[in-house]
């Protein structure tokens, strides 16, 4: 009988003394320092949230957590201030711990954090977050967040879960000030749920720039009280939803529009207030002077044509219908509407657009020819930086900055006006040279509306191809630019254009992972980033994302294909990889499609003669995408030491180490890894073949797209060399007109006819600059190639 009790004594005990089992620590973005520790700590209903002083936003972000751990957990912890007391390090607020506490401590001497920082400690007693700021502490609690069990991301309460955090300090800050996310509701409407929802991912992901597109050609979404049919005709057109969005008819005689909605002024001051507390900064985007037809719907007069126009139900191109730079009327109207923007956005900013104006009415227009005349402009471009230039006095009068995207380069830069460079990086690289603020948000890496997989596995999109791994290589700060100008780059954002996302659904999937890819790019040092530590990171996040009902991708599934020279048995190996975190990958070197039965690849394998590489991803028996296809031309310069002269420019980083003797050609698009760009220079390399060997033929592949501002290179020369001092050359010179239409592939082909030769060099000559009869004359010209193959 006392057996009995003493066990039942002994099992009771164990039961209340829980053993503590944390998840591994896995935070996206991520830290700047983290050293794990031993054990963990508990949260449980007996945890409070102590915060260090009676300040209302600390107060807030207590409240934040609270309310997050109470919809997974069930119980609501206790929110209230600590005492004062416990010592000189509490009074510090720093070296200390709340026993059974979770402490947020704002501590002004902590300059090393910034304003964004924080410092992370949790011990087996509690847990504490300290910063210079509230907004390092609303980050150190996403970080608790991201370390508790995923089920704390549920809407619905979990049962037998252990919230168990694991031991561990991170110390922590942002690289960039601007890391944000942009959405578009002109094209699509979204409701009001959906935008909280979208800044509570943006809030995830420890970025803190709500860029709102609030206007364009498709509906006006923000409500005028002084211009009520701003949102009485503007936010409506007629309903072509099951139309393709570039084939949409216009409306017929007579007939309702439907389509759209706007928020109201006390709605935006709810989103505002929303992001606010969650360290969200709402930056407004009203467009001018182009992507304004909607606005002649309801206000005609407005434009230089005069002539009442109805909403664009879908894709609107070129846009000729433009705000009227000789009306005064116009101005009074814009100061209007921004004054109601500026006081319902705190924000320091307002986006004024800028993008895509085209100027032929302007041309034509006796009212804007005249105001040229009386301002000493020399053309319409000069006509835009005047428009854009007096809107800037506007808002800098009452104390606002004003952001463009980079078009307002064109003509001359407002003088305090921020560039938002999305065409490429040339326009933020022109506007830091010269002293003023960018935000990269480069077409290349940035545009989420752009397809993130196979197109045929896919939901509809406006085209393209960025894939999680394209956006995770983007670099916000060009290296050409000095350490001086560099510090005007404030960050980077993704971009999400609606044309093509009719939905909230859509929206998100769209956005997921690529914004959590941007989000460690925008916050993470350089030095930190890594594919497949990233990648590896990215599975647990996936499983929040799930927690949270939230729709995403997996990314691509296509196989990328590399080689490299085996150094020890002077063989080549194939190099098969996805996107996708341990990947079933077959593949076949016989011409087949591979099957579920084919080849499956476990490491490297070596590659001796020219051969036609198929791979595949299936997840179970469901085949992801289309087999990727690569020709592997073996020849004797692959992997060989090779110097070029003048480096590739860097907006297209190479798939591998030896992108132009790696054996791979390019496909028929410029930048899908296998080619290499030259930016108004020259390709000039040398290839050391590591001995005297016979040679036959050099060829070089070179890709033409005039409308690209790729050229092929007015001629090629190749010269060998046994000993690098005496060299044969050859010339081939380009027969291939610049006007020459779509893609054009060619190579340049080099026959010595069996000679000697240790040494290669081919030297590709850039046109230097755009021809005279090109959009782009004037510019920089590029040249293109993927490989030059030694037989």
């Amino acid at each position: 009988m006392l057996y009995l009790i003493v066990s039942s004594l002994l099992f009771s005990l164990s039961c209340q003394r829980q053993t503590c089992v944390p998840e591994a620590v896995s935070v996206i973005p991520k830290p700047l320092v983290t050293e794990s520790g031993s054990g963990c700590y508990l949260v449980g209903p007996k945890t409070r949230i102590l915060v260090s002083a009676d300040d209302p936003n600390l107060l807030q972000h207590a409240e934040y957590l609270a309310d997050i751990v109470k919809k997974a957990t069930g119980f609501r912890l206790e929110v209230g201030k600590r005492e004062p007391g416990g010592g000189k390090q509490a009074d510090e607020g720093k070296d200390f711990m709340v026993k059974n506490a979770i402490l947020l401590v704002v501590d002004e001497s902590q300059d090393q954090l910034g304003d964004e920082g924080y410092d992370l400690l949790v011990e087996k007693k509690g847990i504490r977050i300290s910063a210079k700021s509230t907004a390092g502490i609303f980050y150190g609690i996403q970080t608790i967040l991201q370390i508790l069990p995923t089920d704390i991301f549920n809407d619905q309460m979990i049962s037998d879960q252990q919230w168990a955090v694991p031991a561990v300090h991170i110390i922590d800050r942002p690289r960039y000030s601007w890391r944000g996310m942009h959405l578009d509701v002109s094209r699509h409407f979204f409701p009001l749920e959906f935008v909280k929802k979208y800044i509570d991912l943006i809030a995830m992901h420890k970025m803190n720039v709500f860029h709102w597109h609030l206007t364009d050609d498709n509906g006006w979404r923000m409500e005028v009280k002084k211009y009520p049919l701003l949102t009485e005709i503007a936010a409506w057109r007629v309903d072509r939803e099951h139309q393709h969005w570039n084939e949409r008819t216009p409306p017929s005689p007579g007939e309702e529009a439907t389509y759209g909605g706007y928020f109201t002024q006390e709605e935006i001051r709810e989103v505002v207030e929303y992001a606010r507390q969650r360290n969200i900064r709402v930056v407004p985007e009203i467009e001018m002077p182009g992507h304004s037809s909607e606005v002649f719907a309801a206000y005609p007069q407005l434009s230089c044509r005069g002539e009442r126009l109805f909403v664009r139900p879908g894709s609107y191109w070129p846009i000729t219908d433009i705000y009227c730079a000789g009306n005064d009327s116009v101005f009074l109207f814009l100061e209007d509407v921004l004054t109601e923007v500026m006081d319902i956005f705190p924000s320091p900013y307002i986006h004024i657009g800028g993008d895509e104006a085209d100027k032929t009415q302007w041309e034509r227009c006796p009212k804007c020819q005249k105001r040229m005349r009386e301002e000493g402009l020399s053309d319409e471009h000069e006509l835009q930086s005047y428009f854009v230039k007096r809107i800037e006095r506007f808002l800098n009068r009452h104390g606002r900055r004003l952001i463009g995207w980079d078009e307002i380069l064109e003509g001359g830069l407002a003088p305090e006006a921020t560039v938002m460079s999305w065409r490429g990086f040339e326009g933020g690289i022109e506007a830091a040279s010269k002293g003023h603020e960018v935000i990269m948000c480069p077409v290349s890496h940035c545009y989420l509306d752009y397809y993130q997989a196979d197109p045929e596995f896919q939901p509809p999109s406006i085209g393209g191809l960025i894939t999680l791994k394209k956006v995770y290589s983007f670099e916000p700060t060009p290296p050409v630019l000095t350490g001086e100008q560099a510090r005007y780059i404030l960050g980077g954002q993704g971009t999400l254009w609606a044309e093509f996302i009719a939905t909230p659904e859509h929206a998100e999937y769209m956005a997921l992972p690529r914004m959590t890819a941007l989000s460690e790019v925008l916050w993470s040092s350089r030095e930190q980033r890594d594919w497949d530590d990233f990648n590896q990171r990215l599975q647990r996040q996936f499983l929040r994302l799930e927690r949270m009902g939230a729709h995403y991708s997996r990314g691509s599934y296509a196989v990328q294909i590399r080689t490299s020279l085996d150094s020890t048995s002077g063989r080549i190996l194939a190099h098969l990889s996805s996107e996708q975190f341990d990947p079933e990958i077959r593949y076949t070197l016989d011409g087949t499609i591979p099957s579920k039965n084919s080849l499956l690849y476990t490491s490297p394998f070596p590659v001796d003669t020219s051969v036609i590489i198929h791979a595949v991803v299936f997840k179970g028996d469901s085949l992801m995408e289309r087999p990727a296809e690569k020709s592997v031309i073996v020849h004797k310069a692959i992997g060989k030491a090779a110097q070029l002269r003048t480096p590739p420019n860097y907006r297209y980083p190479p798939l591998t180490p030896n992108p132009l003797t790696d054996g791979l050609r390019g496909s028929d698009r410029f930048n899908d890894g296998y080619w290499q760009g030259f930016h108004g220079d020259d390709l000039d390399m040398t290839i050391d073949l590591g001995k005297v060997e016979t040679v036959h033929r050099v060829s070089s592949g070179f890709l033409q797209h005039q409308w690209s501002w790729i050229f092929f290179p007015v001629k090629v020369i190749v010269a060998l060399s046994e000993d690098r001092q005496s060299w044969r050359e050859m010339e081939m010179v380009n027969t291939v007109s610049p006007k020459e239409g779509g893609v054009v592939m060619k190579d340049f082909v080099a026959e010595p006819g069996g000679s000697p030769a240790r040494y290669i060099r081919v030297h590709a000559v850039n046109r230097g600059v755009c021809p005279e009869w090109h959009p782009g004359a004037g510019d920089p010209a590029w040249i293109f190639t993927d490989e030059i193959i030694v037989n």
